[in-house]
C-alpha cells in the first residue's frame, strides 16, 4: 500500500510541475535565507520509480455465449426483436426439467418425452396421461409457443398437470429452447 501511495504523491507532484511548465510560468527556488519556513521539503534524491499494479484481468463472461454456439430462434420477444439461445447454457437450465422429462424418444417420466417436441401437437404422445386441458389446448409446440408457455405453464394452459412454475428469465427460456432444438430431433 505504501508503494501505491508514494507513487500517487509523486505523480501529483510531477503533474503540478508539468502544469506550471506548460503555462509558461517558471519556478525559481529562492535562496535559503528567503525560503518560507512552512515550505514542503523536496527529497534530495528522487523517489524510486514504482511500477503501477497490473490491471485486474476480467474473467470471461459465462453468460455470454460464443458466436459458434448461439442459435437464432424462431422467436420474437415482447418488443418484436429476434431471440437467440445458447444450447450449452440451455443444458444447465434443462437440469431442472429432467425430474419430469427426458429428451430420449419413447421414454416418458412424470412428464412426456420431449424428443421431437418442436413442431409436435400438444397431448399427442400415445399412452401418456395428459390433462384434458393440455389435450384440448390445440397448441403446436413451436419455438415461440414454448417460449410463451415455459414462462408460466398454468397461465398458458389452465388445468395442465404441469406443476412447474415456469422459467421467468427470458434468456434462460431461450437457452433451454435452443438446447431442445439441438437435442430432441
Amino acid at each position: 500500500m505504501k508503494k501505491t501511495v508514494a507513487f500517487g504523491v509523486a505523480a501529483v507532484m510531477l503533474a503540478g510541475v508539468a502544469a506550471c511548465s506548460k503555462s509558461g510560468s517558471t519556478a525559481s527556488t529562492p535562496p535559503a535565507s528567503e525560503a518560507p519556513t512552512a515550505s514542503i521539503a523536496t527529497p534530495a534524491t528522487p523517489a524510486p520509480a514504482v511500477a503501477p499494479a497490473p490491471a485486474p484481468v476480467a474473467a470471461p463472461a459465462a453468460a455470454t455465449p460464443t458466436p459458434a454456439s448461439v442459435l437464432k430462434l424462431d422467436i420474437k420477444n415482447a418488443s418484436g426483436g429476434d431471440v437467440y439461445g445458447d444450447p450449452t447454457s440451455g443444458k444447465a437450465v434443462f437440469q431442472q426439467c429432467m425430474t419430469c422429462h427426458t429428451t430420449q424418444a419413447g421414454v416418458n417420466k412424470v412428464g412426456p418425452s420431449l424428443h421431437g417436441v418442436i413442431g409436435r401437437h400438444s397431448g399427442m404422445i400415445p399412452g401418456f396421461n395428459y390433462s384434458t386441458a393440455n389435450k384440448g389446448s390445440g397448441k403446436v409446440w413451436t419455438e415461440q409457443e414454448l417460449y410463451v408457455y415455459l414462462k408460466d405453464p398454468q397461465k398458458e394452459v389452465p388445468g395442465t398437470y404441469m406443476t412447474f412454475t415456469g422459467v421467468k428469465d427470458d434468456q434462460k427460456r431461450a437457452d433451454v429452447i435452443a438446447y431442445l432444438q439441438e437435442n430432441t430431433k
